[in-house]
């Protein structure tokens, strides 16, 4: 009975959630701005990405990170080239083997975004690699209004797998 009331809410908040997102995306829609979507679970961050065409109707350009990418500017500029799509999402941060140092010339790099990106851009993170964030790119992270979460933190579900067990 836990799992279903919590499975349900899961549902409830991750489209409220997704909601959030379209409604960030729109409104900033023409200008650099920066969101931070985590989700710690690859198959329910599917399941958002195909309900948020139901909320935006926004092209939205998705970026896959290589587990072999070292700079993030440069992996999007690669793929996008010169264009500005309405939106841009970026997904397979927790997969990049050089992670800290992606991160790092991610901060060091933040200017370039805001003077050559014109659209939103969506970093898909897990609690991992927000946590890397706040610590190796304090500045770029803190362009970033809220984080919006799709799933439960780590933390929050280890606590509830613990009270499950000992009740």
């Amino acid at each position: 009975m836990i799992s279903l009331s919590n499975s349900e809410n899961g549902t409830v908040s991750s489209t409220a959630a997704t909601k959030r997102l379209a409604r960030a995306m729109m409104v900033s829609g023409g200008e650099f701005s920066l969101l931070l979507a985590c989700c710690n679970c690859l198959q329910r961050q599917q399941q958002v990405l195909n309900l948020l065409t139901e909320f935006s109707s926004a092209d939205i350009h998705e970026v896959l990170l290589s587990p072999a990418a070292d700079k993030l500017y440069t992996a999007i500029t690669n793929e996008i080239g010169t264009t500005q799509p309405e939106a841009l999402m970026v997904r397979g941060l927790e997969s990049v083997v050089a992670i800290n140092q992606l991160i790092i010339s991610t901060n060091i790099m933040r200017d370039e975004f805001r003077k050559q990106f014109r659209f939103p851009l969506v970093l898909w993170v897990n609690d991992e690699i927000l946590c890397k964030l706040v610590w190796l790119a304090p500045d770029f992270k803190d362009w970033a209004a809220s984080t919006i979460r799709f799933d439960i933190p780590h933390n929050q579900l280890v606590e509830s797998e613990q009270q499950a067990l000992s009740a």
